[in-house]
């Protein structure tokens, strides 16, 4: 069964954006950057792909889930979505107007999740927003938080307000950058 992958990057303070959506104070250069580049080409947005002359080989992620907040704070995208090399689905109840090769979905979050993890595939990417992540917490296997060197104080946090329901996870790597920023993987205890 694929698993539901919450790759986000993150503040000390745990918020994933400022209190506009944006995420322009979480640093775009380093050694760090290099990574994404050369391990996580699947999560670069088509934009940045053709810049960059990258191809994504979809072995980490054929698929990407993002709340409405997440899917706008990308700005105008071009006519195959923000993610054209991967399915992308946005969930909300109350927005229309994406582009054609993007799902804009309506469905409960856990009910379309587990219906994504029964297909073929690799990875299904959850790229946020906390408001989404909270919605699908009890299906995330795996987190990979890009935390990084900054307090925000405000903004929208990782995890929305949620029922309290304590889960366990168990980090599986923890990787350090000159720039500041340290890759923490975990799975989900089941």
């Amino acid at each position: 069964m694929r698993e539901l992958v919450y790759y986000v990057a993150v503040s000390l303070d745990g918020y994933i954006a400022a209190p506009d959506d944006s995420f322009a104070d979480f640093p775009m250069q380093g050694d760090h950057i290099d990574m994404i580049l050369r391990e996580y080409t699947d999560t670069i947005p088509t934009l940045g792909l053709r810049a960059t002359g990258l191809t994504p080989d979809l072995s980490r992620f054929d698929t990407v889930l993002m709340g409405w907040n997440t899917y706008k704070a990308g700005g105008i995208h071009p006519p195959e979505g923000p993610y054209g090399h991967l399915k992308q689905y946005v969930f909300s109840r109350n927005h229309s107007g994406v582009e054609p090769a993007v799902t804009l979905t309506g469905e409960e979050p856990v009910a379309m999740v587990r219906k994504l993890k029964r297909e073929n595939g690799s990875g299904i990417w959850l790229a946020g927003g906390g408001m989404l992540a909270s919605a699908v917490a009890g299906e995330i296997d795996r987190l990979i938080l890009k935390v990084n060197p900054i307090l925000l104080g405000s903004g929208k946090r990782l995890f929305a307000e949620r029922v309290y329901s304590p889960t366990r996870s168990r980090l599986v790597s923890s990787r350090p950058f000159e720039s500041g920023v340290v890759v923490n993987e975990y799975t989900v205890d089941r």
